[in-house]
């Protein structure tokens, strides 16, 4: 069995684990139950959770099993990580609707089939009904309030002020691990770096209750080479479901990719080979973008499968190389200006930012450039361009 920490470490995903020649040995010796965690806060995962997924992916393609854990119990409190606010509480209800979606997202990556197949667990099926007195005497007596007040996660909000509901997290989540440890031999939790002091405190958790080893690994975040996360736009989150972000809005996301970024985003969130990306993106030049339409390409056929994806590349090449057919949207027929033209097909969320974007020379009507906000619209189907990127054919209802 090829050892996955190999192609983690070369790909560029792992920054810390634990006992870590111990862990090399196992997960090169056996099939191991793992876990990653996914917290239901909306409907859609988003680009933010690409990274987990893929590595999920790897570790899964080496013989090892996920178990995908949906933080419905968590999620009721609010994980504090990255947060200087406190995180509005959900109802039962929505986050049930919001980890029903996550399974079927979550299919086009993961295999539910055969003996490494995934499963998934809800962390409110245990979490929900515990006896509080039991839990503080059970597992809140191996957690020091001191070593606690140390973690990042907390620290971050101290400032501000951090609810006695939130300090429950970091007991929660360790609880999860455990839970997962004695119910299917789950040895590893796996996660973004910023929740390293959680994970950590899960692992810690199962070595001192049951006297057996249990192991964390960390993935560096993803973020540019400026150091912004990846995955937002001025729309907001770039999400793998489609009514959000469109295959083709997604496909243009990546094909936008800041030259420094597109290796690491290869070796990442794709499974082509390294010798490939290699060659792909050793020229510091034009030609890397080429490289930016096949990562385009890969990761928009990997979330909305071969048809979408080559229809968005169509679409993009159209847009920018006048070839193929460019993106359609249809507005209200009596749309009358520019300005309500824009928020009608989305490409502007409100009359003012449609209006700001005009102002500041953003907006093209066919080859001519807009400067009055209350321009009327030509009859019949027309272009319309937002900046040098996006390019789209409007067409009347």
């Amino acid at each position: 069995m090829a050892n996955v920490m190999d192609t983690l470490r070369a790909r560029g995903f792992i920054k810390q684990t634990v006992f870590e020649e111990d862990l090399y040995e196992m997960l090169g010796r056996e099939s191991v139950p793992f876990y990653i965690g996914f917290d239901p806060t909306a409907d859609s995962l988003h680009v933010g959770h690409f990274m987990q997924l893929v590595a999920m992916k790897h570790m899964q393609n080496a013989g090892h099993k996920p178990i995908i854990l949906i933080g419905g119990g968590t999620a009721m409190i609010g994980d504090p990580s990255g947060r200087t606010d406190m995180r509005s509480m959900m109802t039962r209800e929505t986050i049930d609707h919001h980890v029903e979606c996550f399974k079927k997202q979550m299919s086009r990556f993961i295999s539910f089939e055969g003996e490494n197949g995934a499963v998934v667990v809800n962390n409110a099926d245990w979490l929900m009904d515990l006896n509080y007195i039991g839990f503080l005497r059970e597992i809140g007596v191996h957690f020091s309030v001191n070593k606690m007040l140390t973690a990042e996660c907390f620290k971050s909000r101290m400032e501000r002020g951090l609810s006695f509901l939130e300090f429950n997290y970091m007991l929660m989540q360790a609880y999860d691990f455990l839970v997962l440890f004695k119910k299917y031999g789950c040895a590893l939790e796996l996660g973004g770096d910023d929740q390293w002091s959680n994970i950590l405190a899960g692992a810690d958790l199962i070595r001192r209750k049951e006297r057996k080893p249990a192991f964390a690994m960390t993935f560096t975040l993803l973020t540019t080479s400026e150091g912004k996360k990846m995955g937002k736009t001025q729309k907001g989150a770039v999400w793998l479901d489609e009514t959000k972000t469109s295959p083709y809005e997604f496909y243009q996301y990546w094909r936008n990719t800041a030259d420094a970024d597109v290796e690491k985003c290869m070796k990442l969130l794709t499974f082509l080979p390294l010798e490939e990306i290699a060659e792909l993106t050793k020229y510091q030049d034009e030609r890397m973008n080429a490289a930016k339409e096949v990562l385009a390409f890969e990761l928009t056929k990997m979330v909305h499968g071969q048809e979408k994806a080559e229809k968005a590349r169509a679409e993009a090449k159209a847009a920018f190389g006048g070839e193929g057919e460019m993106p359609e949207k249809v507005i209200p027929a009596d749309t009358a200006t520019v300005t309500a033209a824009l928020v009608a097909c989305g490409l502007c969320k409100s009359n003012g930012e449609a209006r700001r974007l005009i102002q500041q020379g953003g907006v093209a009507l066919g080859e001519e450039k807009v400067t009055d906000p209350n321009l009327p619209l030509p009859s019949g189907e027309f272009i319309l361009h937002k900046g040098k990127k996006v390019h789209v054919k409007i067409v009347r209802a």
